[in-house]
């Protein structure tokens, strides 16, 4: 499997493909000569709504004969384009686990904070909802 996300153009706009580039946000790929120069070749823009993007695994749906152009995209970059082609029910879900995501980053080092001003690791793992025994792995065995 290849690692680069594809942008292809399709014939007929009303066919939902893949996802707008613009609906993902802002795009390091978009910005480099070699996506301007292909744009320009084509004879579109990066607002055109017959321009799509898929993710490396989805590139099978990409139509037999569309121009298309690999395009390297980061992690992050290619987390929102997969986020936005899930169905409605799955985004959500996923909202939720970003959110999750986003509120445990730093986990550990704000349990070893609590209990280096002297919060009990009890009372850390109350009002965090963390096992105990996390509580104490998190701030290193103390």
């Amino acid at each position: 499997m290849t690692d680069e996300a594809y942008l292809f153009l399709l014939d007929d706009a009303d066919v939902v493909l893949g996802v707008a580039p613009a609906a993902v946000g802002d795009l390091a790929c978009m910005d480099t000569t070699a996506v301007r120069a292909w744009l320009n070749a084509q004879g579109c823009t990066a607002a055109s709504p017959r321009l799509r993007l898929v993710p490396p695994e989805e590139r099978a749906v990409v139509p037999e004969g569309a121009e298309r152009l690999p395009v390297p995209l980061s992690e992050e970059e290619l987390s929102r384009v997969r986020h936005r082609m899930a169905p409605g029910t799955h985004a959500r879900v996923e909202d939720e686990l970003l959110a999750y995501r986003d509120c445990a980053d730093g986990r550990d080092e704000l349990i070893a904070r609590a209990l280096a001003a002297g919060v009990p690791p009890h009372r850390v793992a109350e009002l965090t909802g963390v096992d105990p025994a996390t509580v104490t792995a998190a701030a290193g065995g103390r």
